[in-house]
């Protein structure tokens, strides 16, 4: 099976291979392509075997094979909390609570933990954003 397609929609990116199949993951678990342009989005390579594809410049790489896993989404609280509000710059929410973007990202993505520390900050920080909202008036 060889990649002969990709786009974008809905915050998921999708693929349709050579035997006609189409798959999708989440974004959230590439903040890189999360947080590109749609100009970087559509400058992907496929490599010479069809099974990947690579951003050169944010620097992102995606094998065929991880369409295939079972979890689409990352299933954490952080993750979900962002996903329910796309509205949220997530590079400037962690930019104002001193986490760095990457950092974030990971969490996000679900490729580290926060500690209870770090979770209360970032818990803390939604419930701020969603205090200012509260208040906002028309």
């Amino acid at each position: 099976m060889k990649i002969t397609k990709v786009w974008f929609e809905d915050e998921k990116i999708f693929i349709r291979t050579d035997t006609g199949v189409e798959m999708w993951q989440s974004l959230l678990w590439y903040p890189r392509l999360q947080a590109a342009t749609d100009e970087q989005r559509t400058a992907y390579k496929i490599d010479k075997f069809g099974d990947a594809l690579r951003w050169d410049e944010i620097d992102e790489d995606i094998s065929l094979e991880s369409f295939t896993y079972e979890e689409r989404e990352p299933v954490n609280p952080i993750a979900q909390a962002f996903k329910a509000m796309p509205f949220i710059n997530v590079s400037q929410f962690a930019r104002m609570i001193n986490i760095p973007q990457s950092l974030m990202a990971s969490y996000i993505a679900g490729r580290k933990k926060p500690s209870e520390m770090q979770r209360a900050k970032i818990e803390a920080a939604l419930h701020e954003c969603g205090k200012i909202m509260q208040t906002a008036s028309l």
